[in-house]
């Protein structure tokens, strides 16, 4: 194999690791520069002819440019007159809320009452009529009266039991009534 001009074995040199120490030694005095001790936020730090001292000096604020300045201060005056205009508007809700629920209440108020008093219409007028038929009683008009009672609409019961015959039954009673049996003379 010597005959390639292939020498792998001209000594344990490792071109990756040369790479890595020449990096290393350049790369040696950036590390020193940029470590710097804990310093408070808003200071910088400056070196003097001494390395091994380092002087703190404050931070200079630059000032910021009078366009800038215009527009915070327009922008701060804007979002104060917005939040006022949200305020008013606020207000202006709550009043109308207000007179709508008392109209609101109101009404139904009123609702009620008129609903209290057609109830109570009728159920006067119905115990009247009650009371009127009550002294009708007439022989052979019983089962008339019992079929007023009854509620014959299939429709309106349809959650109950089935109650047709007896529903038939007692129409055919109001229809053809039972005749009391003649009983013979003694």
């Amino acid at each position: 194999m010597d005959n390639f001009g292939d020498n792998f074995d001209d000594g344990d040199v490792d071109p990756a690791a040369e790479f890595l120490a020449r990096e290393q030694t350049q790369l040696a005095g950036l590390e020193d520069d940029l470590s710097t001790p804990n310093v408070p936020i808003g200071v910088t730090q400056t070196l003097s002819n001494d390395t091994s001292s380092p002087i703190i000096a404050p931070k200079i604020e630059r000032e910021e440019p009078e366009k800038i300045k215009k527009w915070r201060e327009e922008q701060k005056t804007r979002l104060e007159e917005k939040d006022a205009d949200e305020e008013k508007k606020k207000e202006e809700l709550r009043l109308v809320a207000k007179s709508e629920l008392e109209e609101w209440y109101k009404i139904h108020k009123e609702q009620i009452a008129k609903t209290k008093d057609v109830n109570r219409e009728s159920a006067i007028n119905a115990e009247k009529q009650f009371v009127a038929e009550s002294d009708e009683i007439e022989p052979g008009t019983e089962w008339d009266r019992i079929s007023k009672l009854c509620d014959f609409n299939p429709k309106s019961s349809r959650a109950c039991k089935d109650v047709t015959r007896m529903r038939s039954i007692i129409l055919q009673l109001k229809q053809t009534p039972l005749k009391k049996p003649v009983s013979p003379a003694k």
